[in-house]
């Protein structure tokens, strides 16, 4: 290889590399501009000056339980929740190179949905065991969905993601079937859960999310160099040194894990982790680690579709009401772009 050549190498890393920054901190800036939104906009629009004096601790009448108790836990949790939303997401579509890889596809939400749907409607548990059941029913479903596509042998994504659509099938019809036989006056509760919706978040619920990202999101940003090369196939990544058994399964159990406390606390958000992956991708280009991009893509659109949901129309829509509107013609794009290149 010569001088010259490595030289152009060199220079198109650091295009990249400048691009990465430059949208990585674009997007940043915007998910910053949402949460301030979030702080300041409601029923009564309150000035920046007086949003920092509540949340400084000081009291003033009205604006400290409107953005203390109110606002604030819901922009944490749609903070949060789009983040582990995005970067699980981006996660799973790279790692299985399939766009329909991700976990409100493959059944991963569906399982955690069933479970908390169980308990809301035939045990009527609180709220901490529902986030418990959906959180063991999310793992407890991916277990099964990597067992049955893994022979012994080989691995296999087609079968993962066929295994993964059909079993997401079977609990949405277990999840219809329950609100069938369930009480009248617990559907709401149901339907909002189902929906994803940040009403009703509270600063206690969010702990064990914040805890989980702050352990779960390293991993996957460390192993992100192994990631994308498991884009390029097991015997690749096999040929050029990394275990492709043990890297995917830590990623996958970062990722389910990240999700499933996510959804436990905000239901599941249509398509944020489809969607947050490809866009986050078209924007940075290749070469670098899409999942911190991912995150803060999956951030925006839960604070901007929360936004709208709550300003843009006569009615207040959950935010996956509004999520779900974004999310289906893509896939319907993509579904068609798939049967056209033989992918499906």
């Amino acid at each position: 290889m010569t001088t010259n050549t490595i030289a152009y190498i060199m220079a198109g890393r650091r295009v990249r590399q400048r691009r990465w920054i430059m949208v990585t901190s674009i997007l940043a800036v915007l998910s910053v501009a949402l949460c301030c939104a979030m702080l300041m906009l409601g029923n009564t629009i309150y000035p920046v000056q007086d949003v920092l004096r509540a949340l400084a601790g000081e009291k003033i009448k009205g604006v400290s339980f409107a953005v203390n108790t109110i606002r604030l836990p819901r922009m944490l949790a749609g903070l949060l929740a789009g983040f582990a939303f995005g970067i699980a997401g981006h996660t799973f579509q790279t790692m299985l190179r399939n766009p329909l890889a991700n976990p409100n596809v493959i059944g991963i939400t569906s399982g955690s949905g069933a479970a908390a749907v169980f308990c809301i409607t035939m045990i009527h548990a609180s709220d901490t065991v529902v986030s418990i059941a959906s959180v063991a029913a999310g793992l407890v479903t991916t277990i099964i969905i990597y067992l049955l596509s893994n022979n012994g042998r080989t691995f296999s994504i087609g079968r993962l993601i066929l295994i993964g659509i059909g079993i997401q099938a079977m609990l949405d019809s277990v999840i219809s079937y329950l609100m069938l036989k369930s009480a009248q006056y617990d559907l709401p509760a149901v339907m909002r859960w189902l929906s994803g919706s940040l009403n009703n978040s509270k600063m206690n619920e969010l702990p064990p999310l914040v805890v989980t990202i702050v352990i779960f999101a390293p991993i996957i940003i460390l192993l992100g160099k192994h990631l994308s090369i498991l884009e390029l196939g097991e015997q690749s990544a096999t040929s050029l040194g990394v275990n492709a058994n043990k890297t995917r399964v830590a990623l996958i159990v970062s990722a389910v894990i990240m999700i499933s406390i996510a959804t436990s606390i905000t239901g599941p958000i249509a398509f944020v982790a489809f969607l947050a992956g490809p866009i986050a991708k078209r924007l940075v280009g290749a070469g670098f680690s899409g999942a911190i991009p991912a995150g803060l893509v999956g951030v925006i659109l839960v604070l901007a579709s929360d936004l709208i949901g709550q300003f843009a129309f006569e009615t207040r829509f959950p935010v996956g009401i509004i999520t779900g509107i974004l999310g289906a013609p893509y896939l319907i794009y993509l579904l068609i772009r798939m049967n056209r290149k033989g992918d499906l």
